[in-house]
This record gives structure tokens, sequence and C-alpha cells, in this order.
């Protein structure tokens, strides 16, 4: 979903010398986060619709238990979706706040490529990278 909605929206191209996450950064990916949140939101509104619709009581149980997997299913995507929402709400807050596009662990700059590619992203490349191995040490 995420990657469908971006598409509408060009990538930033910094100037040479442009400061990081001056205003016209920061509105850019606010735009962009807004994007994927409305898309997010017109997913679900389609959802709630389309499952309202299709409630039916089917007498065949396979039939029936077909249907309650397709709705557990569809309802886990639409809790990650509510999640992800969350947390663009987050990052639009924190776009106010002019903290946004720094990592949480470190502070340094996450950097424009990064942000385009992961609009949610809280940590570097290299923070984010050594979670990963201890998530794998921690895992084994």
């Amino acid at each position: 979903m995420s990657e469908l909605s971006l598409k509408s929206i060009a990538p930033y191209q910094a100037q040479p010398g442009e400061e990081y996450m001056n205003p016209k950064q920061r509105d850019h990916f606010r735009q962009v986060l807004s994007h994927i949140k409305s898309g997010l939101g017109e997913d679900i509104d389609r959802t709630v619709h389309t499952m309202q619709a299709e409630a039916t009581a089917f007498a065949d149980p396979n039939d029936r238990a077909t249907q309650e997997s397709d709705i557990s299913l569809e309802l886990r995507n639409r809790d990650r979706e509510r999640k992800l929402i969350k947390k663009i709400n987050e990052m639009l807050a924190k776009i106010d706040a002019d903290e946004y596009g720094y990592c949480d662990n470190c502070g340094i700059e996450i950097g424009l490529g990064r942000l385009e590619a992961r609009p949610t992203a809280t940590q570097c490349i290299d923070c984010k990278s050594l979670d990963e191995i201890r998530e794998k040490q921690v895992a084994k």
C-alpha cells in the first residue's frame, strides 16, 4: 500500500549546500506521510463496507470457515495499518516539533534517502543494523 501511495509524490531533490530538515524538506515529508495516512484511511473504510456487504451466514461449514479465515486475515491487515497510522501521527508530531529526521538512539541525521524509502524511520541505518543484529542474537 505505502509503496503505491508514494508513486504520486516525487522524491525530494536536495539542493547543494541545503540545510538538512529545512522547512521545504519537512513540508515534503509531511505531505508524504499525510498521503500515506489518507490512503490507509480509505482502505480501512473500504474494508468495513465490504465486510458489512459480504456478511453472509453460510449453511456449509467449509464456506463459513473460509469466510471467517478471510475476515481474520483482513482484520490482521487492518490492525497493522492502524499501527502504521499511529506511527505516522507520531512522525507528523515530530515534524511539528522539528525533531523529524534524526535518529532516536544517537541523534544523527537519518538521511533523506532512508526517509524517502521509509518515512516512518526513527533510527539511522547504523543503529537499525545494530538492533537487527541484537535481535538475531537474542532469537538464537
